[in-house]
């Protein structure tokens, strides 16, 4: 599993979306730039986290749990019902 460098400092972060409010960039497709790791963080229900690989990987993230987006890495998110989350970059 991947993780944010020690290095890495915080310096942006998303508001809060929902199933209702999620952008269509965040369900097609798309990456960060070189040297911008993400932290998906999901504050209530679920949502599942896709890197389409080859080989395609898919990762539930509930309540209370995380995902990190590696840089340059296509992914996006399947939205399986309700959910609140944001999401918090780092360089």
């Amino acid at each position: 599993m991947a993780h944010i460098p020690d290095t890495a400092a915080k310096y942006a972060e998303s508001p809060e979306f929902t199933h209702e409010t999620v952008p269509a960039k965040l369900t097609s497709v798309h990456d960060t730039k070189a040297g911008t790791w993400g932290r998906l963080v999901v504050l209530e229900g679920s949502l599942t986290y896709v890197v389409p690989g080859p080989p395609e990987s898919r990762t539930l993230v509930e309540t209370g749990s995380t995902a990190i987006i590696e840089p340059t890495v296509p992914h996006h998110v399947e939205i399986d019902g309700e959910v609140r989350f944001k999401i918090e970059f780092f360089k």
